[in-house]
């Protein structure tokens, strides 16, 4: 047998997508996002990304030939992988951390558990809560300056990213006045068109909702985990004492960027339709507490790791009917 399996309730519709081709793409829709980083940050985006998409084809290929199985870095899962790790670093990190954060994602995060397929956290994601834990300063501290732009989106504060700044704002001056500033319009439109500093994916809301809406309308990401999760965001901005608006917390940060490329990742996402809409809520609503009451200013990785682990535990709660079952009667047996 050398196909997968989806694992699915009953009836089976075969498709002509399979993992190659699903990977290529969402590679394709994060290829607009990654020019612009290019484009704000310079040459050395380009440079960490390479080292990170080398370093995990390479463990890839030399953990397969360990132990023995056949080695499928051809398949892009190793390239997404080293991608959104990259992504998920600020510009001016050392170019050793994405070697070793992809090392760790390849390594102990999935091949461990038994390469793709039977990895229960997102690969990417546990590399960057590796070096996260093992070397924070490079990991909140290593920004820089976009061209034709400002780290925070407002000129004169030139030290600190958006959601730090909320984070954070008496460091800084006056804070009723910088989350006025931060609310403002102009402050807004830099962050969503990307005239910001941050990690080298999550600049620009803009290219990370154009890409993902088109793996959606193309059904290789399902809706139900994007909705679900920027529902949810939505709905805790109105009820929980935030002091972003609506729209800063949608657009800032790696809220896209999750949303769309991470939490739907297929392994580690549920398989249930009404398992995805409850994953995605769950991420929502841990990514908000943990910006508003959290010791760091974003919580979207943290959010999902999270909801990996639980994802079992949704899909045993939300197991569909199978096709031609017949219901459970009082006096009626299946």
């Amino acid at each position: 047998m050398n196909e997968l399996f989806v694992v699915s309730a009953s009836p089976h519709v075969r498709g002509k997508m399979n993992i190659d081709l699903a990977m290529r793409l969402v590679i394709i829709a994060l290829v607009p996002a990654l020019s612009y980083s290019v484009f704000l940050f310079g040459i050395r985006v380009l440079i960490i990304t390479a080292i990170s998409i080398g370093a995990s084809v390479a463990c890839e290929a030399l953990m397969q030939k360990m132990l023995g199985k056949k080695i499928t870095v051809t398949d892009g899962s190793a390239v997404l992988t080293g991608l959104l790790l990259a992504f998920n670093l600020p510009p001016a990190v050392p170019l050793w951390l994405p070697a070793i954060g992809s090392a760790f994602a390849i390594i102990f995060a999935k091949q461990l558990f038994g390469g793709l397929g039977y990895n229960f956290i997102n690969p990417a994601l546990a590399g960057r809560a590796f070096l996260m834990a093992s070397w924070p300063l490079f990991m909140t501290k290593a920004w820089l300056a976009p061209a034709n732009g400002t780290l925070s989106g407002i000129d004169g504060i030139t030290s600190a990213t958006p959601l730090s700044l909320l984070k954070n704002a008496a460091n800084y001056g006056d804070p009723s006045i910088i989350v006025r500033q931060l609310n403002d319009f102009d402050t807004i439109k830099n962050i969503f068109f990307g005239n910001i500093g941050g990690c080298i994916g999550e600049t620009s809301a803009l290219l990370l909702l154009i890409g993902g809406l088109f793996l959606i309308i193309i059904r290789v990401v399902d809706y139900r985990i994007v909705v679900g999760y920027l529902v949810s965001v939505a709905v805790l901005v109105f009820v929980l004492p935030t002091k972003g608006t609506l729209m800063f917390h949608l657009f800032s940060g790696g809220l896209f960027l999750g949303a769309f490329f991470m939490a739907t990742d297929w392994v580690t996402s549920p398989v249930t339709h009404k398992g995805r809409w409850i994953f995605g809520a769950g991420c929502g609503i841990l990514t908000i507490i943990i910006r508003i009451w959290g010791g760091y200013p974003e919580g979207v990785s943290y959010s999902i790791l999270l909801m990996n682990v639980f994802t079992p535990l949704i899909d045993s709660l939300t197991k569909e009917r199978v096709f031609g079952e017949l219901s459970k009667k009082k006096g009626v047996k299946k």
